[in-house]
């Protein structure tokens, strides 16, 4: 987790954020079932990463910030600067989930799982996926993998990530989600989402998106399938964050495999 970030960076940003209808874990499974799938996909396929939508409202995003210093509700603590993963605090939760974690993770795996399973199928990989979020876990655990992973982030002024790939035992799934808590250029600046993708025999490829806040955006764990003159290659992905400028910010990260 300690690759040292690429110098420059491709910019975007995510459209900005629309009002939205989420409530509760039936508005969040709404919300998400009205992202626009097909699109997700397709960025998903080109670069490894795809801006997506609002899925939470700001109430439940300024909740969950809320709640970062409720000692109670993870299971660790991980200074970023201690490990030399970058500068920051983020703290894995423990079980059972916050609901809008909850509702977050399992509404997302519907969608999520049909573009893992033809990405197996892309480079003759097996797709140990079970068709519920649920199984999947219970695999995993079986496994020697029973902690959960979605954690909560906060950066100030100075801190920043580098890149990685999250990935926490042999049991991968090849799909995240990153949602923003805060609002880019009113709560904090900079602090930029980067996601490098190394290209065989070529120069590397940065995109950087600023989330809104209550939007996700969905990214590969490690990386990607890519056309090649001999049919499907794969491109190594790794993501990280770019230096907060001032402010605070907060991100929530949703990895849908658990860790040894």
């Amino acid at each position: 987790m300690t690759t040292p970030a690429e110098p420059s960076l491709t910019p975007g940003v995510v459209p900005a954020a629309a009002p939205s209808a989420v409530a509760g874990g039936a508005g969040i499974a709404g919300a998400v079932d009205g992202l626009d799938w097909q699109r997700i996909g397709a960025g998903l396929d080109e670069a490894g990463v795809a801006s997506a939508g609002p899925v939470l409202t700001p109430q439940q995003c300024t909740e969950l910030t809320a709640g970062f210093d409720d000692e109670a509700r993870y299971r660790s603590t991980v200074d970023m600067a201690r490990h030399r993963f970058g500068s920051g605090v983020y703290r894995y939760f423990s079980y059972p989930l916050p609901a809008p974690v909850e509702a977050l993770r399992q509404a997302l795996w519907p969608h999520l799982l049909p573009v893992a399973q033809e990405w197996a199928e892309r480079r003759n990989q097996p797709s140990p996926w079970d068709p519920t979020l649920d199984g999947w876990l219970a695999r995993c655990h079986r496994a020697g993998q029973p902690r959960p992973t979605p954690l909560l982030l906060r950066y100030g002024p100075g801190d920043w990530n580098a890149l990685h790939r999250d990935l926490y035992g042999d049991l991968v799934f090849p799909m995240q989600v990153v949602v923003g808590l805060d609002r880019p250029g009113i709560d904090y600046g900079g602090g930029e989402l980067v996601v490098v993708e190394q290209r065989p025999r070529s120069q590397s490829r940065p995109t950087a998106l600023s989330i809104p806040q209550g939007h996700a955006v969905v990214l590969t764990t490690r990386d990607r399938p890519a056309r090649s003159a001999r049919g499907w290659t794969t491109h190594a992905v790794r993501h990280g964050v770019s230096t907060v400028a001032w402010g605070r910010r907060h991100t929530l990260g949703l990895i849908f495999h658990d860790a040894t």
